[in-house]
């Protein structure tokens, strides 16, 4: 076992560790909540530590166009500037960098791009990543990679993984260590064979833990799940495994079963922001009539502050109403359901009842309908880029 990441019980595939930073202990399986520019949208750090989380995930590439690697250092690190104390992720921006599209040019030597603020010029490479994150301060440090979208040829998903293994080689040998773990990315797309060659190459470098990259970039749920799957099967046993950019229920719910350790999305609180709140038998829209004039819990089995306080019908008000005050409500209560599902994982794990807990959930909960969950995901990264 690795001195940062215990395995404590197993059930079936499914894992319950523990994971050691330098600012503290985190339970698997565990989901992050994404603070991408140093805050959970609408949330505070006390509101985040108040719904159990115990990491966070940020992003080098937005802290870099704002308000600065160098500003973050000088004002203590990240994690003294959003007063979080506990651990933290950070992504290294090549997710963002590929959302880019044609405001980002690919090279063997890094990546140049127009920010998305100000259409300035910018150059990252793997290098440079590393050395951010190492001036941030965080905990656990990702490597520069290249994502492939899903429907590429095989040739192109090649050339985009042979990228990935040399700029995970290239941030290896930049890497200072000081307390820090760092990632390494598997790529390799919806192809199985590729996936194995990814995993052979990068587990030769030996990193403290493996990303599985590239999922949920518009590939259909069987095809992550058979990639989860394998990966489960091949990864480090000792090592933690780490998915990344997936966050539904039943998605969190599958991947768990298969042996995945960590999770991020910001899909919890950006639907909450829409009114869409989770419960157990599916998501829900609050803004229907309804909700209205019920008066009780969005949710009656959620333990949040929100249920705990406030009525359906009040938060039906706030968005209507359009109160900012709505927007924090329903984030906390989205990220309580995910991180309290996370718990209930590890719990099913410990109890070697993760079969049954596998089976009444996805009876219980409704899935959003797939060919609706692509369509919002494209509208939502056509947006994003501004196409």
């Amino acid at each position: 076992m690795s001195d940062k990441f215990k395995i404590e019980i197993v059930d079936g595939s499914g894992r319950a560790g523990k994971l050691y930073t330098s600012h503290g202990i985190v339970d698997t399986p565990a989901f992050m909540p994404v603070a991408t520019q140093g805050s959970v949208k609408a949330l505070d750090s006390r509101d985040i530590e108040s719904i159990g989380a115990n990491i966070i995930l940020s992003n080098t590439y937005h802290l870099m166009l704002r308000p600065g690697i160098q500003t973050l250092k000088d004002l203590g690190g990240l994690h003294v500037f959003m007063g979080w104390n506990k651990p933290i992720l950070t992504d290294s921006g090549g997710f963002q960098t590929f959302s880019l599209g044609k405001l980002s040019h690919i090279t063997e030597e890094g990546v140049t791009f127009r920010s998305h603020i100000d259409g300035s010029s910018n150059f990252l490479s793997p290098e440079m990543v590393i050395e951010y994150q190492e001036l941030l301060g965080v905990d656990i440090a990702m490597v520069l990679d290249q994502c492939s979208q899903y429907g590429l040829i095989k040739e192109e998903v090649l050339k985009a993984t042979d990228r990935t293994h040399s700029w995970a080689s290239r941030s290896k040998l930049a890497h200072k260590g000081n307390g820090q773990s760092l990632f390494g990315i598997i790529q390799g797309g919806g192809d199985l064979e590729l996936r194995r060659y990814s995993v052979n190459f990068l587990t030769s470098l030996d990193f403290d833990g493996y990303a599985i990259g590239g999922m949920s970039v518009g590939e259909p749920k069987q095809v992550m799940y058979e990639t989860v799957e394998l990966m489960g099967q091949i990864l480090p046993y000792e090592k933690p495994r780490y998915l990344m950019g997936v966050g539904s229920p039943e998605d969190l719910v599958e991947c768990v079963y298969r042996g995945v350790d960590l999770f991020d999305c910001v899909l919890p609180s950006r639907v909450a922001r829409n009114g869409s709140l989770m419960t157990v038998s599916g998501r829900v829209n609050i803004l229907n009539k309804a909700y209205k004039t019920l008066d009780g819990p969005v949710d009656e089995n959620c333990n949040c502050y929100t249920c705990k306080n406030f009525s359906a019908a009040y938060l039906n008000h706030l968005f209507k109403a359009h109160e900012l005050s709505g927007y924090r409500l329903a984030t906390i209560h989205n990220l309580r359901f995910i991180l309290k599902l996370m718990e209930d994982l590890r719990v099913a794990i410990q109890n070697n009842k993760l079969d049954i807990f596998r089976e009444e959930f996805m009876y219980n909960y409704r899935s959003s309908n797939e060919a609706v969950r692509l369509s919002q995901k494209e509208k939502w990264m056509k947006n994003k880029l501004g196409h």
